[in-house]
């Protein structure tokens, strides 16, 4: 089949920074589409598998990491630690849940952000709004805030660091499964809330005990197949890491395995759309409270309209207080047109609010009571809960109030340290995972 991918040219692209020089942009554009690919288009593939079985309901997704990668976090430290976090949230879905879990990092290419405005003014003085380290500078000055295109070379090479330390952890003996439960049994031993979880933990133990006593010791207990996901939203940067796959003459996205679109780029009409139409990757839909049955249906013509398994992702994120109200509808009809979707929850974008000190923050029970809310959907209606989309660190920040080990509002500018939206820190991270783990089981 020939795809023109680069048809969204001629339509209307949201929220993409106002370059102040083409030419310099044309240059990095360049210089991009001669590099490397980050991920190959057979990883892009199983992945697809992967989520096929989603949708069948046979497995499911833990994707999660920062809100906005920053370059400076591109160490080896901060990813062993969001990657111990993951790996630690999935021996415990995995357990309860008796499916595979499919392991996808925001991360190795999360670096841009949506904004609501263009601009930012404090104390009198506007200036570009951060946009993400692909785009411009955290940093309230004209000359970090100005956009400069050669971030978008910097955030390829600091996604290829990304991703060449997360494969060196994954295959080379950090992601074993039985190190991984002993870090669980810790966190339980430490948690505050370690008596609620405890059973579970045991029953873990055990099972992995039977197995080494049985001689059981098959290569997946060593390493982990785990994929890279973001959101394509800065189109001249995708567009210049899009391949034709020598396999199949097709083209893929090989910036990543797995790209969405957001709440914010969704429109029909306009060039995010039209791009992911193009491309042959598994990918995302984010989907708000204020989409339509008739949305997503569309959505699904144009963006699937072979009906592919695997090929696409509805991630709602429809606060707490409405996903009861409003998911039901979306699932019925498009279950009902027989379209083959996996559903995830992304429970954090839609329960952000400002504290009193003016930090945005989540309270980690909106959070659960939103991912409580999908489960109790998807049972009453015989489909299947397919996922969970979170922002996440593995650090010990002060960002989302509440958990095991509580943190109040008081103690958010502790250690406040996004780049953008507040994150659960590793504790809260585990909590939730065991509090899934226990919907999982009561379902």
């Amino acid at each position: 089949m020939s795809i023109n991918h680069d048809s969204w040219r001629r339509l209307p692209a949201a929220q993409q920074p106002e370059w102040p020089d083409r030419d310099e942009l044309k240059k990095v554009v360049t210089e991009l589409e001669g590099l490397p690919p980050l991920v190959f288009a057979g990883e892009c593939d199983s992945l697809k598998a992967d989520l096929a079985a989603v949708a069948r309901g046979e497995a499911f997704v833990l994707q999660g990491g920062d809100c906005a990668e920053t370059f400076a976090g591109a160490t080896a430290d901060a990813v062993r630690n969001k990657l111990k976090t993951l790996l630690q949230m999935a021996i415990v879905l995995t357990y309860a849940g008796k499916v595979p879990v499919v392991k996808i990092g925001r991360m190795a290419g999360q670096f841009a952000k949506p904004r609501s405005s263009g601009t930012e003014t404090r104390e009198g003085v506007q200036l570009p709004a951060y946009r993400g380290d692909m785009v411009n500078g955290l940093e309230f000055t004209p000359e970090a805030r100005n956009p400069d295109p050669w971030r978008l070379l910097r955030a390829y090479h600091s996604s290829a660091v990304t991703l060449n330390l997360i494969r060196a952890f994954t295959k080379g003996g950090y992601a074993d499964l039985r190190q991984v439960h002993a870090w669980n049994q810790d966190f339980v031993a430490e948690s505050p809330a370690g008596k609620r979880y405890e059973q579970l933990a045991r029953e873990i133990d055990q099972a992995l005990a039977f197995m080494r006593a049985c001689g059981a010791d098959p290569e997946e207990f060593h390493t982990v197949e785990f994929y890279s996901s973001h959101e394509a939203l800065i189109l001249d940067y995708d567009q210049a890491l899009t391949r034709i796959d020598s396999r199949t003459g097709l083209p893929y996205d090989v910036s990543a395995h797995m790209v969405w679109i957001g709440e914010r780029t969704r429109q029909l009409d306009q060039a995010h759309v039209e791009f992911f139409a193009g491309i042959r990757n598994p990918i995302g839909v984010k989907l708000g409270p204020t989409t339509t049955p008739e949305d997503a249906l569309a959505l699904i013509e144009k963006l699937n309209p072979d009906d592919e398994p695997g090929r696409l992702t509805f991630i709602t994120r429809m606060g707490a207080s409405k996903i009861r109200e409003r998911l039901p509808s979306l699932v019925e009809k498009v279950t009902a047109s027989g379209a083959q979707v996996a559903w995830i929850c992304d429970p954090m974008h839609g329960n952000t609010f400002e504290a009193p000190s003016g930090h945005k923050t989540r309270r980690l029970d909106d959070v659960l009571n939103e991912v409580a809310g999908f489960f109790e959907v998807h049972r009453a209606l015989g489909t299947h809960p397919g996922g969970i989309h979170i922002e996440f660190t593995g650090d010990d920040v002060t960002e989302c109030v509440g958990g095991g080990q509580e943190i109040v509002e008081g103690d958010l500018a502790l250690r406040y340290e996004t780049a953008c939206d507040p994150r659960l820190n590793r504790s809260q991270s585990l909590d939730l995972a065991f509090r899934v783990a226990e919907l999982y089981r009561s379902a």
